[in-house]
């Protein structure tokens, strides 16, 4: 079966799919993209993408940060997704990649004279981190770049270099992931998904101008917990020895989902297993995103 990617205007078969090698993305990392799940919910054999128009809404503000011109409007971007999704013919979770991209043939790092460019890839995706069982994870000696460097707020390609050193290095240390401090030793997320804390049965995370990017997950978690769970949710900063003691963690994003996190820097939280906040939220999200939850079905875009 043909898998297609749009691709300068056109849906394309993958294999056919390509970019100049001196593409300027390529050289330089000059693009901003987003992760988009799409879920299937078997009882209605219908896929649901997730709060699509959020994510291009913001793309556009990655791009205007870089910038980018938008060669479509949100509405637009949510009807190639869908499009997409349909001639895949997915009857399975799946993920999307959209990407605009600097195309400009040449060399220099330069964004001015240098056209813009968009395409989506997508694929057959489960879960990318076990949501099962709690994560072990350390506290990386690498830094969050900052707003004034690479801001976090923007998904720029060439940003997730921080994100790659970060993963790898907890992982050849053992550890499933990293939680990221800035320079001033500030806790800011995970290497490449926003982090929750639960304290005294009520939810911590780091704040919008924390140097993390903006999560619509993140965005969607603190709704739940308030709408449903009736927790009161702070946003602060958060000192890094507070990882230690708190009640129970997590990592949330389109990738990650709910992540429960069971032991930091060796420290053991809670009991060592999934905390019941977290595996309350967990369940609660899993059903939100499949469209098996009336209020907030809003969220989720049909695609057949």
């Amino acid at each position: 079966m043909t898998e297609y990617v749009f691709l300068n205007g056109e849906y394309v078969d993958i294999t056919k799919a390509s970019l100049p090698v001196r593409t300027h993305a390529f050289l330089y990392g000059t693009a901003v993209f987003e992760g988009i799940r799409a879920y299937w919910n078997e009882d209605e054999k219908q896929l649901y993408a997730f709060r699509v128009p959020e994510h291009y809404e913001r793309l556009l503000r990655s791009a205007k940060i870089m910038y980018m011109e938008s060669p479509y409007t949100v509405e637009e971007y949510c009807k190639i997704t869908r499009d997409l999704l349909a001639k895949n013919n997915y009857k399975e979770d799946a993920y999307m990649r959209p990407t605009l991209y600097k195309s400009a043939q040449k060399v220099g790092p330069g964004l001015y004279d240098n056209p813009d460019s968009f395409l989506i890839i997508s694929n057959k995706m489960g879960d990318y981190i076990d949501t099962s069982k709690g994560l072990k994870v350390c506290v990386s000696s690498w830094r969050r770049n900052s707003d004034n460097a690479i801001p976090p707020r923007a998904k720029v390609a060439g940003g997730y270099a921080n994100a790659a050193l970060i993963k790898t290095d907890a992982h050849y240390a053992g550890f499933d992931d990293a939680i990221v401090l800035d320079e001033a030793g500030q806790v800011t997320e995970g290497s490449a998904m926003n982090l929750f804390l639960v304290q005294n049965g009520k939810l911590v995370t780091t704040m919008k101008t924390d140097n993390i990017l903006i999560g619509i997950t993140r965005n969607t978690i603190i709704e739940l917990a308030k709408d449903i769970l009736g927790l009161e949710v702070e946003e602060r900063a958060i000192d890094r020895t507070e990882l230690y003691i708190s009640d129970e963690a997590f990592y949330c994003g389109t990738g990650a989902q709910v992540s429960p996190i069971v032991n930091i820097d060796n420290r053991i939280l809670g009991d060592g297993t999934v905390g019941p906040v977290a595996k309350e939220l967990q369940k609660i999200y899993f059903d939100v995103v499949k469209g098996r939850v009336p209020k907030y079905k809003k969220w989720c875009m049909p695609v057949y």
